[in-house]
């Protein structure tokens, strides 16, 4: 059954990520998501087959579980996008719910196994009122945190254009199929409660998180080394900048920056870095980051991501006027510019020009 081929995924997932060395927050949240979806699809199987009669110490144990999946989303995002939680007490909230669930159903849990069959062969007969506000919580509870998710993974696609001037491997589009995925199998929840269907979802959704997330790479680490690296740096400095940096960005500091951005990408050509990021640039000018990003802009009414692709398309458009260069493919040719995938290529000279970069070679050419 599927149900049984997710929890075996599911445990596989599990075992290397246990295995994968280095491990970041993101890991240890996947990890700990993959083993309780394993646990659920498992508790749900014994209950369709009936076999939890077998073992009765089990009933009721699923009851919060679906509670953990809206949760460990926002972790899972959150800790992906750079934006998890920084205080203890913050991430503990959002179990507060789960933790009282199983505290109430203690009395439950300390039945025999007699009674525990009994009240289920009875809709929960003594916890009606429990079940009921369980559900709303579930239905509630899945809402927000798809939603939640969706907008943490907004902003994360905003603070990447204004930090890098490459975002193919890093804007995590798969991720956004994630969240829609969980949303699905919420809106089944709601509108059929069909646990059959639901789980179904459930088991393909473990194939869909594991084969991305167990190969998501950490996006901030190096950038994060960077910027702290600066930040030492100009601390250590008595001059006006370390100044600057402590009274807040003035209109000469700004001018000064800006002549000197103006020159790294007229004269020294910096865009054609490939990797090029707003701390990279920071670093060349001395200058905060956050000062540099206010600076273009206010500058150029533009963020990095948009600033610096512009200076590449540009260039592109003055090689392939170039007869020399026509030996030479449109790739190679956009590599050299700065860019470094075809897709992300195409994707920003279109936004640009309104053309493909082959429609474009056509109006050009005569």
């Amino acid at each position: 059954m599927i149900y049984i081929a997710g929890i075996s995924i599911a445990l596989f997932i599990s075992a290397l990520l246990l295995n994968k060395k280095n491990k970041s927050k993101s890991d240890m949240i996947l990890l700990g998501w993959m083993i309780l979806i394993a646990v659920h699809l498992y508790l749900f199987h014994i209950n369709f087959t009936e076999h939890i009669y077998q073992s009765p110490h089990l009933l009721g144990l699923h009851f919060p579980l679906p509670l953990f999946h809206g949760i460990f989303l926002y972790y899972y995002v959150s800790a992906v996008t750079n934006q998890f939680p920084k205080k203890n007490w913050c991430v503990l909230l959002h179990l507060a719910p789960i933790i009282l669930s199983y505290l109430y159903l203690i009395p439950f849990f300390l039945l025999s196994g007699a009674q525990k069959i009994e009240v289920f062969e009875n809709e929960g007969k003594g916890y009606e009122t429990f079940m009921a506000i369980g559900i709303s919580l579930i239905y509630i509870s899945g809402i927000i945190y798809v939603l939640w998710s969706s907008i943490l993974l907004k902003r994360h696609k905003k603070n990447i254009l204004i930090q890098f001037s490459n975002i193919e491997e890093i804007d995590l589009r798969w991720l956004q199929f994630l969240i829609y995925g969980l949303g699905i199998i919420w809106s089944i929840l709601i509108f059929t409660n069909n646990d059959i269907y639901i789980f179904m979802g459930v088991s393909v959704f473990v194939i869909l998180i594991g084969f991305f997330g167990i190969q998501q790479k950490d996006i901030f680490s190096s950038q994060n080394l960077v910027l702290k690296r600066n930040q030492r740096r100009i601390s250590k400095k008595e001059s006006k900048k370390t100044k600057y940096i402590k009274s807040g960005l003035t209109d000469k500091l700004a001018e000064d920056t800006y002549k000197n951005l103006m020159q790294l990408m007229t004269e020294e050509e910096y865009y054609k870095e490939n990797n090029l990021s707003l701390n990279d640039l920071a670093s060349k000018l001395n200058i905060h980051p956050n000062y540099l990003s206010e600076i273009i802009n206010k500058k150029e009414e533009r963020n990095f991501y948009d600033f610096i692709n512009d200076f590449r398309v540009e260039e592109f458009k003055r090689l392939i006027n170039i007869p020399e260069n026509q030996q030479f493919t449109l790739l190679a040719l956009a590599y050299d510019c700065g860019f470094n995938s075809k897709s992300s290529f195409n994707r920003y000279f279109k936004k640009h020009t309104g053309k493909t970069p082959s429609e474009y070679l056509k109006s050009v050419v005569k």
